[in-house]
Parts: C-alpha cells; sequence; structure tokens
C-alpha cells in the first residue's frame, strides 16, 4: 500500500463513554493511526451550543456532531432518538471541515442499527470513480436476540426493526461478525460484491497503573475474588450468580465483585440487602485504564449469557480476561461458540443451565486450586496475543478496501 486510507470510524461510543464498545473502538483507532492511516471518529454530542467540535485524543481526530440523546430508560424514546440518528449527524456532519472530505473506508460499528441512511449518504458523496468501501463490525444480531429473551415480540415493532437491519446490511459491502456461528444468520446477504466474515473482538493490554478500587481497603479484604466487569442487563440473566453468592455465603475465604452498569445494576444491589450478603460489593464502572489494576487483585472473572439467547457473541469482558491472565467463570447459552473456545482453549470453566449447586461446584473447583488458576492463567494470555489483538483486526478490515470485491 503506497499511501494511509482516510477513513471515517462510525459509533455512538468512545471516550469519555467507559463501555467495551467506547474502549474498542478507542483502541482500533489508535491501531488505524498506528499502522499509517488516518482515522476519524465520527460520534454523536447531545451537545445543543454548536453542531459539531474537533478533539484530538491521543493522536486521533474525534468529530463530535449534535444529535439527539439515545440513551434514555424509555424504549419508545430510545426508538425514535435512535432513527432519527443518522440523519442528525449527516446534517451536521455536512456543517463540519469534513462535509467534503472523500472517504476511502466507511467503518461503523453495530450496535445500534441505524446507521444505514448516514453510510449511504457518505458513500454518494464520495468522489470519482473510487467510492469509499463500506465495512460494518456487527457485535451483535438485533432484534433476534431480543426476541429470544421475550423484550420484543415478533409483531409491527419487530417488522420495523428487522426492515432497518435489513437496510444496514446492504450498504455494507463486507460485514465482521463476532464468530463464526454467527455466519448462518446472515447468510442471505452475502451474494457479490458482499462478503461476511467473522471478525474477531479485540483488545490492546495497557500496562497497570492501579485502581480506585483496592480490595484490601474493603471487607472483601484477604479473600479470593470473583469479579464481574462490565453491562449488567436483561441480556446477561445475572440472578443465577446473586444465587451462587447466596449459596457461598459460608466460605469467607471467598469474595464477590461487580463492577459496571445497566439495567439490572440497582436490582441487584437490592437483591444483595434483602439477602443480607456480606460477600459481595457493587461499584458503578471505572475507567478502561484502570481495568488492569482492578484485575490484577481478583482471581476468576465472570462471565454472563441469559440461556435463552440463541445468536453467539464473544463479551468484550471475556477479552479482558483472558487478556490480563484471569481465568473464567462463564454461565452461557448452550452450544455457543463461547462455550467451545473455554472448553477448547482450557482458559476456564464454562456452565450452561440453571443449577446453582452445579455452578458452585464448578466455581469451588477453580478458587480451590492455584495449579489450575495458573495454568488457565497462562494460556488465557497466549489466547489474547494470538486471537485478540487491534493489529489483527485493523489488518482485517483494511483488506477489504485495499483488495475490493469484485463489482465493488
Amino acid at each position: 500500500m503506497n499511501r494511509g486510507l482516510l477513513i471515517a470510524l462510525i459509533s455512538t461510543d468512545y471516550p469519555p463513554l467507559r463501555t467495551s464498545a467506547a474502549v474498542q473502538l478507542r483502541d482500533l483507532s489508535r491501531e488505524f493511526a498506528a499502522q499509517g492511516h488516518r482515522p476519524v471518529v465520527i460520534v454523536p454530542s447531545p451537545m445543543s451550543d454548536k453542531p459539531w467540535v474537533v478533539e484530538q485524543l491521543d493522536g486521533v481526530e474525534v468529530l463530535r456532531v449534535a444529535a439527539p440523546p439515545t440513551r434514555s430508560p424509555s424504549f419508545v424514546r430510545r426508538a425514535i432518538a435512535e432513527m432519527w440518528l443518522p440523519f442528525a449527524m449527516y446534517f451536521n456532519i455536512r456543517r463540519s471541515p469534513f462535509a467534503s472530505a472523500n472517504w476511502d473506508l466507511l467503518v461503523w460499528y453495530s450496535p445500534p442499527i441505524f446507521f444505514g441512511p448516514l453510510i449511504a449518504k457518505l458513500r454518494r458523496k464520495s468522489k470519482g470513480n473510487n467510492k469509499a468501501r463500506t465495512y460494518l463490525i456487527l457485535r451483535d444480531i438485533f432484534p433476534e436476540w431480543a426476541v429470544d429473551l421475550g423484550l420484543v415480540r415478533r409483531g409491527p415493532v419487530y417488522l420495523v426493526f428487522k426492515a432497518i437491519a435489513a437496510f444496514q446490511y446492504s450498504v455494507a459491502q463486507v460485514i465482521g461478525v463476532q464468530t463464526e456461528s454467527n455466519l448462518h444468520y446472515l447468510k442471505k446477504w452475502e451474494r457479490a460484491p458482499r462478503r461476511i466474515e467473522v471478525l474477531r473482538n479485540w483488545l490492546a493490554v495497557t500496562p497497570d497503573v492501579g485502581s480506585s478500587i483496592v480490595v484490601r481497603n474493603t471487607p472483601l479484604a484477604g479473600r479470593k475474588i470473583f469479579v464481574y466487569i462490565g453491562n449488567m442487563g436483561v441480556a446477561q440473566g445475572m440472578d443465577i450468580f446473586i444465587d451462587l453468592i447466596h449459596s457461598l455465603r459460608d466460605r469467607t475465604d471467598i469474595g464477590f465483585l461487580f463492577v459496571g452498569r445497566g439495567t439490572e445494576f440497582a436490582r441487584l444491589e437490592a437483591e444483595k440487602a434483602s439477602r443480607d450478603l456480606s460477600n459481595v460489593l457493587f461499584f458503578g464502572e471505572i475507567d478502561s485504564s484502570e481495568i488492569p489494576g482492578l484485575l490484577a487483585q481478583c482471581h476468576v472473572g465472570m462471565v454472563a449469557l441469559h440461556p435463552d439467547h440463541k445468536t453467539h457473541n464473544i463479551p468484550g469482558k471475556f477479552v479482558s480476561y483472558v487478556q490480563y491472565g484471569v481465568p473464567v467463570l462463564a454461565r452461557v447459552n448452550p452450544g455457543t461458540d463461547l462455550m467451545k473456545l473455554i472448553e477448547t482453549e482450557q482458559v476456564g470453566k464454562v456452565y450452561v443451565g440453571n443449577s446453582v449447586i452445579a455452578l458452585k461446584k464448578l466455581a469451588e473447583q477453580l478458587i480451590d486450586d492455584e495449579e489450575l488458576r495458573r495454568s488457565m492463567s497462562e494460556r488465557g494470555r497466549e489466547l489474547g496475543h494470538s486471537m485478540f489483538s487491534p493489529a489483527a483486526a485493523v489488518r482485517q478490515i483494511v483488506a477489504s478496501a485495499v483488495v475490493p470485491a469484485p463489482g465493488g
């Protein structure tokens, strides 16, 4: 390649947000720049005093454009705001210094599913015969997973979301899904010039700079710690872990730590109080720079996926655990690629089902066998380096622009 590419990297999440998507987009943008390209991160912002602002973060240009807030607790308000989102963003991109940018590659992160119109308009504005290539980073398959969990019925609302998702797929020349098993969900979309491929999740390994959460200064001091980091929502199916904590309340050498946010956070805290559980603590989300310092104090990382899920994903928290050498205790939906990965690579214990007794047995196997945890830790670090690096993700995405698909 003789020159770097001008790349629009579009998402709803970017620092200072602390979501896993924000961290992933930060790591990806840095790696694009490190490999000689010019990434421009484009994210919506609820600012009302100006239509756009350009920032430099870690050597990466970030264009924040005014758009309605989409993080409403009301499902209806959120859906309306997200439907309007691509149009509001496009209107203000056209007022920004990047109004006439001739993009080489348009990359966007989903969820949400609503960026299709924005991508179509930006590509249509490309000059000359070399239209921008388009790459969709698809991290969950909506609305299918919402139907699996009973959040959406197969009625008019489902059909609207299905149509929006279909338009998003239609404007992508390459769609990168998380795992092999997700390929069949999009099989009908794989026709020339569109290609569907597996794009692994990624995470940059960063140094341990400490954490604002210091276990030795809490009531859990001296205990072996199970930690859960990230989102706590309906999709995770967290109740079985509260039952696990209750079943281990007499083990004074074991403690549980939940760090993050989500729709279930307050309810889980209330469960702790109602059951009088002294072996668990809840903390709000912390900056991603603190994650290595937090995990260095913990012994096992927990992953929860609702058992009714039928789609497959590799949660960002799992990638964090293996990258930093923390063995995994996962409760997942049956037959998932994550289950196969944990078992094949021997980086933790995985459980499918609803028996707290069975989950407790696996938890105690992990926490009581130091040598087992040490070997899993080593294999986890090796897996993280080989499978989940930002450098590999960037090379794969860039290849879609350097070698156009036939007829693209």
